[in-house]
């Protein structure tokens, strides 16, 4: 199998660790539509793109 040269998605886990919130935070957001994600089956895949995006957007630069 090849190795996955750079990571395209995340997980839910993957942001609450990165945002250091809880599940139903990130669900919220994805609710909201504050980034692209899409669902494969009952798991959901956020576009890492478009969070890292989103977050540089959100970083207060005081």
């Amino acid at each position: 199998m090849e190795n996955v040269k750079e990571k395209r998605c995340y997980t839910v886990k993957e942001l609450q660790e990165i945002l250091g919130v809880s599940r139903s935070t990130v669900y919220d957001l994805l609710k909201k539509n504050e980034f692209r994600w899409l669902q494969i089956g009952t798991s959901y895949r956020i576009s890492k793109k478009s969070f890292d995006e989103w977050l540089d957007n959100k970083i207060c630069t005081e």
